[in-house]
Order: C-alpha cells, then structure tokens, then sequence
C-alpha cells in the first residue's frame, strides 16, 4: 500500500520525507482536500552500462561470405 500525506503535511516535513523516500525506496503520494495531486518517488540507482547487453547478442555464424544460392535475377 502507498503512503499518502496531505499538502499542508508535506510541506512542514518536505525535508524528512524526502530522504525517508531515499531510505525506504517507497513512493509518496501528496493529496490536496483528499484528491491525489503529486508522486514523490525515488531516483533509481544508476546502473553501470558497460556489459549490460551482454549475453542479448546471438552469433548466427559467417554473415560476410557470399550465399550459396543461385539467384534468377542473376541469369
């Protein structure tokens, strides 16, 4: 379940929410008169792209040599 809090609330904790947003990794819904209005949520860790792909290319063999086949147009 999110945690929801009133504006006037955030606005008096803004600071200690947000790093509770940090620790908790769990998302923060500020409502106006008990309507939903804003989402705080926490950045994602960024993630080292070197070798991130790895293991997502397939090798299908010689894709340079000439084909075997004989093609119509070619006659």
């Amino acid at each position: 379940m999110q945690t929801t809090i009133g504006a006037g609330d955030f606005k008096t904790k803004c600071l200690k929410l947000l790093d509770e947003v940090a620790l908790t990794k769990e998302p923060l819904i500020i409502t106006k008169r008990g309507i939903p209005v804003a989402k705080l949520v926490p950045i994602p860790a960024e993630i080292d792209l070197y070798g991130a792909l790895e293991g997502s290319v397939i090798a299908e063999g010689d894709i340079i040599s000439p084909l075997d086949n004989e093609w119509s147009a070619c006659q």
